[in-house]
């Protein structure tokens, strides 16, 4: 099940971060604030198997660009449609806020995501040199929300 963020969900979602994300993963702090409503540009999803959080994903979306800031899933429950699920959720919110397009960053050296989002139509339009903690190069992709974009 996919649904919105609530602050209940804070510690599970900062654990997430820092499990499938290592050194690029976002402060519990800053996730807090995130879900919290604080950063009013932001929304939190996460995936529900049997009560259990196992995936999150984060989109912001300000006029007409929405960027998918973060998607994870634990290794145990990927390759089961959740992480389909979140994206296809993210892009309804962004396109419900007026985004035409999603853009994100994936790392170069990722080529499990790389397939995943070009299975999904995303296509790359740019390069981040050293833009991870690690001096990896970013990917940045595009999406198009609504006909006639991209």
């Amino acid at each position: 099940m996919i649904r919105a963020a609530t602050l209940a969900d804070v510690e599970e979602v900062a654990a997430l971060e820092a499990e499938n994300l290592g050194a690029d993963a976002w402060s519990p702090h800053l996730v807090g604030e995130g879900i919290a409503g604080n950063l009013p540009t932001v929304f939190y999803l996460v995936a529900e198997v049997d009560g259990a959080l196992v995936g999150h994903a984060v989109v912001s979306a300000v006029a007409d660009i929405a960027e998918l800031q973060r998607i994870a899933v634990t290794p145990a429950a990927r390759r089961t449609g959740l992480a389909t699920a979140l994206l296809d959720e993210g892009g309804r919110l962004a396109r419900a806020s007026g985004a035409d397009r999603l853009l994100l960053e994936v790392r170069e050296d990722n080529a499990g995501a790389l397939r995943f989002y070009a299975d999904r139509g995303f296509v790359e339009i740019d390069r981040r040199p050293r833009y991870y903690a690690d001096g990896t190069t970013a990917i940045v992709l595009r999406l198009p929300l609504v006909s006639g974009c991209g």
